[in-house]
């Protein structure tokens, strides 16, 4: 299993550490993939369309600006990306329905959660590079999660199992 700390003894100089904490709500603690992205606010209509059709083993990086008055992702969405294989989402706001997120095959990190849903407008940007903790979200960028934190790369790196 690829650990964060490992990744950063052994490639430091090509990493980026994302520097905001995030909590664990999925299933898997720890998972990796090629970096896709949304960028939306308090709408989770690109999340849902993103979740559906980004390729399998990906990552979604959703780029909701740090609010934490709804929730951007729930148990339905959890279960669409696992369905799909995706690797995991990273969210820069906040999740519900936590108790069936951690049942599902999927990593999922958020700053907290909301059991309010979000409002369905579909505004937003897909693709396109996000910018929280410190760190640059490029789609097609890898990145590196587990309980220690958060790594990017702009290259899938050569890890030992």
């Amino acid at each position: 299993m690829i650990k964060t700390a490992d990744l950063c003894d052994d490639f430091a100089d090509q990493l980026k550490v994302c520097t905001l904490e995030l909590k664990s709500y999925g299933g898997k603690k720890r998972f990796s993939g090629p970096i896709s992205t949304v960028k939306v606010f308090e709408d989770n209509v690109l999340v849902k369309q993103a979740l559906e059709t980004i390729p399998t083993g990906h990552v979604l990086v959703v780029d909701g600006g740090g609010s934490r008055n709804c929730a951007l992702l729930g148990d339905r969405l959890g279960a669409i990306a696992e369905e799909r294989q995706l690797s995991g989402i990273i969210i820069y706001g906040c999740v519900r329905d936590t108790a069936d997120l951690a049942e599902q095959n999927i990593g999922v990190m958020a700053i907290g959660s909301n059991p309010l849903k979000s409002i369905k407008k579909g505004e937003g940007e897909s693709n396109t590079l996000v910018q929280f903790g410190d760190v640059d979200w490029k789609p097609g960028h890898y990145v590196y999660a587990d309980e220690d934190g958060i790594v990017i790369a702009e290259n899938e790196l050569p890890v030992k199992n």
